[in-house]
């Protein structure tokens, strides 16, 4: 069986990349088709020779590598992907990917992330954020209403559902009106170790974008005056630096192996959106770390109040605080084993066996 793997765009390492790479290790000979990559960014983990298709590989980098720019061109980019001659496509939706126009021979598995939250349940506060007014508005909005339709009929495209949480699962239903199955992602749990000790600081890890609300727990931190670290980087790096206290400490983008040791050591992990799972929050977990995390979400699946750490209701410093108190009041009752025994239902050897179960059941014509 010739296998094919496809991702929406391949410019940074995030969750749905690390998806796409346990693809990639599972089908070694398999090339990558996405519509545009970043080498400089991306290329160690999947390198050049994999990569296939590109249709908007010279606009993006025209564009200075601004993705937002290609927004309008990405169902057309999507299309143009040629995957003739293959058996099997497993995609990694984050967006628009699972747009592409199979053979009738092909059969198409696709991994959803989340139907695209800026035309679907995120649409409002997208318009909101990026100040659609005036004419430039209107033309916007009308392009993302025709988005709508176009993203609602390519769902027949794909033979195979696949949802990385129950949270997303509700989504492809409303949205797609499809039926799905729940593989979470994978997470690489015997990469990190259990530390039982800590060195008084709270950690993020996120990129630093409006949606990753950052700016609760820094104006919180401000006030009560404790360590935070945040590793990531992103847009909206400069703007919170500028709002931050001497003892809010950030670290830019990390490698994999700081990230585990800052993960290690923290004293309890910050989840702060309303994300469709999040493998950060699981890997804190792996490390026998407490999470305070967004009531909503994935986060709803795997963070349990008193057990593997404390939710709090509002994006907001007031609800964040309450969440931290009750994180106090709870401190000494967690269990760092019973916290990393939780995180290993997420383990990839898990998400693995599930995966080949598919496609042995869906994947051949």
């Amino acid at each position: 069986m010739k296998v094919a793997l496809a991702h929406d765009f391949l410019v940074k390492l995030g969750g749905a990349e690390r998806v796409l790479k346990v693809f990639a290790d599972l089908y070694p000979e398999a090339p990558i088709f996405t519509l545009f990559y970043d080498e400089k960014a991306v290329g160690t983990t999947f390198p050049k020779e994999r990569i296939r298709g590109l249709p908007l590989q010279k606009i993006y980098s025209l564009s200075g590598r601004r993705q937002r720019f290609l927004l309008p061109l990405m169902d057309f980019g999507v299309e143009r992907l040629d995957m003739t001659g293959y058996d099997l496509i497993l995609s990694s939706n984050t967006a628009l990917i699972h747009g592409i126009v199979p053979t009738t021979h092909q059969k198409h598995i696709c991994y959803c992330h989340s139907p695209a939250r800026y035309i679907w349940d995120y649409y409002h506060p997208y318009k909101k954020e990026a100040r659609l007014n005036g004419l430039t508005g209107m033309i916007i909005t009308r392009y993302l209403h025709n988005l709508r339709m176009w993203d609602r009929a390519a769902v027949s495209r794909v033979d195979t559902w696949i949802a990385n949480s129950r949270n997303v699962q509700k989504r492809i239903r409303k949205y797609f009106r499809s039926p799905s199955h729940l593989i979470y992602p994978p997470v690489d749990v015997e990469r990190f170790t259990v530390q039982q000790n800590h060195e008084n600081y709270f950690l993020v890890v996120s990129t630093l974008t409006t949606f990753k609300r950052l700016d609760i727990a820094i104006e919180l931190f401000n006030r009560i005056g404790r360590k935070l670290v945040i590793i990531g980087d992103g847009p909206e790096r400069e703007r919170l630096e500028q709002m931050s206290e001497k003892n809010i400490e950030f670290l830019g983008y990390q490698s994999d192996a700081m990230v585990k040791e800052y993960m290690e050591h923290c004293r309890a992990f910050l989840f702060l959106s309303d994300d469709d799972f999040g493998i950060a929050p699981v890997e804190a977990m792996s490390c026998g770390k407490p999470v305070i995390a967004l009531a909503r979400g994935g986060a709803l699946e795997t963070v349990f109040p008193g057990v593997t750490g404390e939710l709090f209701k509002d994006q907001n410093p007031e609800s964040l605080e309450a969440g931290l108190v009750r994180f106090f009041l709870h401190e000494k009752s967690y269990d760092a084993a019973d916290i990393r025994a939780h995180a290993e239902r997420f383990d990839q050897v898990v998400f693995i066996e599930k995966i080949k179960d598919i496609i042995e059941q869906h994947g051949r014509a």
